[in-house]
């Protein structure tokens, strides 16, 4: 196994304690489930009597709630057929949203962070105005999630990961008072120890600077002692979620957002993490196409507030920060493009899919085309119907996805997803030199999306999110272009997939669309 994939990164010391611990913990509920299964023999009947009346009614309650069909009849098959392993696996990591006391910190940091965003009601209506179609997905966006949109922010996207890093890096080596970093997974390797240099030369200027990861998304790429060592060099670090099995109800959310501000005046998010993968420095999949933009301007504040929201939420046992205020001053700044930008983000913690609703408006709103580029297609039965209607409509829909797979079996879930498009009329593309990480969307010219989510279950319900809505900005044209390059530069799939398939193809794609959002 070569050393500068994931899966050999894994197998450092640090990977070698995390499976072990792993290994222990299952072993031990092993023992708990023999046991318990031994000493309550004489009691089967009643246990199993229990487990089918739990599952019962665990079953009414999920066909009654509001979740999508895609989403509820998994679960309510799996708890049917196999009681108690689909009681408790739904119990686990099913009750989407983590625990009780987790939504409630999130709520409690939100109420002091939100009221002091500007709620710009003047740029909703004069976008609603200008372009009725954007502005009701803007709409959608301030009522659900808090974030305004914006006006006054230029905004500038790469077509490549290694061209936003240079950016990133110039930009950081500018600032004065602020470094605020968050990304899924960040590895240890040449890349951030670039990001570090610039880093630890603003500390001795006197910046303040925070890096925020995700445990999960990080854990074949750092070691543990990676804090120890950030603090030691004067930055603070935190991370989200650890990985701890057995004992973390929370473990099935990750934060999966990407994002850097700058003394809340410039901002950079897309797809790409801060590992070396990511700019081509390493390629265990072939070329790794990834996109980001930057924003400078007042739309950073948005940014700024994403940060501060996970940052103060991430543990209880941390200190708050007690000034937020400090951060989100005006930035000041005169832009030199039109149109608006209104950066969003979503949590798993509310019964709101924002990440979701924003691609099924843009598909609904489209009138011309609407092409979406994505590493994995993994989606709702809404969201199917919404391509599908729109390809009727005589939209040109079009989603291209990785000619590589990084992960095989997800691969072959969402090549499951082609055939019940392209028959409707959607066109699919394979980008052949490798995998494309990116998430974006464009439609007729006139908006598109750039930011972290997937069009997969995990980022649409189950992950921290986030993304920016552009309108009637140069950035649309930008993003129309890169993609129009990336299909010349992959092969179309349509034809191949509208044909029929073996029965036995049929029997394992329906095997594993049904299970697709467990997975």
């Amino acid at each position: 196994m070569q050393k500068n994939t994931l899966e050999g990164k894994a197998k450092t010391k640090n990977g070698i304690k995390r499976l072990c611990f792993c290994a222990v913990c299952i072993l031990l509920e092993v023992i708990f489930m023999v046991s318990m299964i031994t000493r309550l023999n004489e009691y089967a009947e009643i246990v199993n009597l229990l487990t089918r009346l739990l599952g019962t009614i665990l079953v009414l309650a999920l066909y009654a709630s509001d979740q999508t069909s895609s989403m509820k009849m998994p679960w309510i098959i799996l708890i049917l057929i196999f009681p108690i392993m689909g009681v408790a696996l739904y119990l686990l990591i099913g009750l989407n949203g983590g625990t009780r006391k987790m939504r409630k910190r999130y709520e409690k940091i939100d109420s002091r962070l939100f009221p002091l965003i500007p709620a710009n009601r003047d740029n909703l209506e004069r976008l609603r105005l200008q372009l009725p179609k954007a502005g009701s997905i803007s709409t959608y966006i301030q009522r659900n999630s808090s974030y305004p949109v914006y006006r006054n922010t230029d905004i500038t996207y790469y077509d490549e990961a290694i061209k936003g890093l240079h950016a990133q890096l110039a930009d950081l080596a500018k600032a004065e008072h602020f470094i605020f970093m968050e990304y899924h997974a960040i590895e240890d390797a040449e890349a951030w120890h670039m990001v570090q240099e610039v880093l630890e030369d603003r500390v001795k200027a006197g910046v303040e600077v925070r890096v925020f990861y995700d445990d999960m998304g990080s854990i074949g790429f750092i070691n543990t002692d990676f804090i120890k060592k950030m603090e030691k060099v004067g930055i603070r670090c935190r991370v989200f979620n650890p990985f701890t099995p057995g004992l973390n109800m929370f473990l099935n959310n990750r934060d999966h957002r990407k994002i850097t501000v700058i003394d809340g005046k410039v901002g950079f998010t897309g797809g790409y993490n801060l590992a070396n993968e990511y700019f081509n420095m390493t390629q265990p999949y072939g070329m790794w196409k990834d996109t980001g933009i930057r924003l400078e301007g007042d739309a950073v504040k948005s940014l700024t507030v994403t940060f501060l929201e996970m940052w103060n939420a991430v543990s209880d046992k941390d200190a708050d920060d007690v000034d937020v205020e400090k951060y989100l001053t005006p930035s000041g700044y005169r832009a030199r493009q039109a149109g608006f930008v209104q950066p969003y983000a979503d949590i798993p913690t509310d019964d709101e899919q924002v990440g979701e609703e924003v691609y099924i408006s843009i598909i609904n709103k489209a009138e011309k085309y609407c092409w979406f580029i994505t590493p994995y297609l993994i989606i709702t039965d809404e969201m199917t119907h919404a391509l599908c209607l729109a390809a009727k409509r005589g939209v040109d829909v079009r989603i291209v996805t990785p000619g590589i797979p990084d992960k095989k079996l997800i691969y072959n879930v969402t090549r499951s997803f082609y055939h019940g498009l392209v028959k409707h009329g959607v066109r699919i593309y394979e980008w052949t030199p490798g995998f494309c990480h990116a998430k974006m969307s464009v439609a007729d010219d006139c908006m598109a999306t750039c930011g972290t989510i997937n069009l997969d279950y995990r980022s649409l319900y189950h992950h921290f999110e986030n993304g920016c809505f552009i309108v009637d900005n140069p950035a649309v044209l930008s993003i129309r272009h890169d993609l129009e390059k990336t299909m010349q530069e992959s092969r179309e799939v349509t034809e191949k997939y509208c044909s029929g398939r073996s029965a036995y193809l049929r029997l394992g794609q329906l095997f594993m669309r049904l299970f697709a959002g467990l997975l």
